[in-house]
């Protein structure tokens, strides 16, 4: 998921105008930097499953340690894992190659560049933060941590194949036929 930082992550939240000389609603100005940290995460979009790990930074060695956690966390059963990643230099580190070959069921998938969204748990990771960080303000990074991993729990516990693109429910239903007639109200 990247960097995150101990602060103030906005939400949406209704505010009632208490008189006619009612202001625009505003946000605490947050400045403090309190901890910093990555997230790394594992999402197996045909079950919905999720894995996340927090780390204190973004290093091969922390990122190796998740794929060793996530090789723990994978059922042995299954026979093949595609890992797909972006370009990041700790991607394709020396230590990420020993790791695939001491794991032959891994292959590495990498994305293109600027091409975010082929990648499936993007999209996730916007479920993960409303789950997590929305609308709270975090003073330390032990704080994030736990809101990460009781997000996570929470998403496992409620898992569902994850659908890729909007929901069906949202899109306005398509007119059959070739010449269908206007939406007009004739007078």
């Amino acid at each position: 998921m990247g960097p995150q930082a101990s602060k103030s992550y906005p939400g949406q939240r209704v505010v009632r105008p208490a008189a006619p000389d009612a202001e625009r609603a505003r946000q605490e100005i947050d400045y403090g930097r309190r901890g910093k940290g990555s997230v790394f995460g594992a999402f197996c979009p045909g079950t919905g499953a999720a894995s996340t790990a927090t780390y204190e930074g973004r290093t091969t060695a922390n990122w190796v340690d998740f794929l060793e956690h996530v090789e723990g966390w994978i059922d042995p059963a299954v026979g093949r894992v595609y890992a797909v990643v972006d370009n990041l230099n700790i991607h394709t580190a020396t230590d990420v190659l020993l790791f695939a070959l001491a794991h032959p069921r891994w292959e590495f998938v990498f994305q293109p560049k600027y091409a975010a969204y082929l990648n499936l748990i993007e999209p996730w990771w916007k479920v993960l933060r409303s789950l997590a960080l929305k609308g709270r303000r975090f003073e330390t990074w032990a704080e994030i941590e736990q809101a990460v991993r009781r997000a996570t729990e929470y998403w496992n516990a409620h898992r569902h194949p994850f659908v890729w693109g909007r929901r069906r429910r949202h899109r306005t239903p398509r007119r059959l036929g070739i010449a269908a007639v206007p939406n007009v109200a004739f007078i």
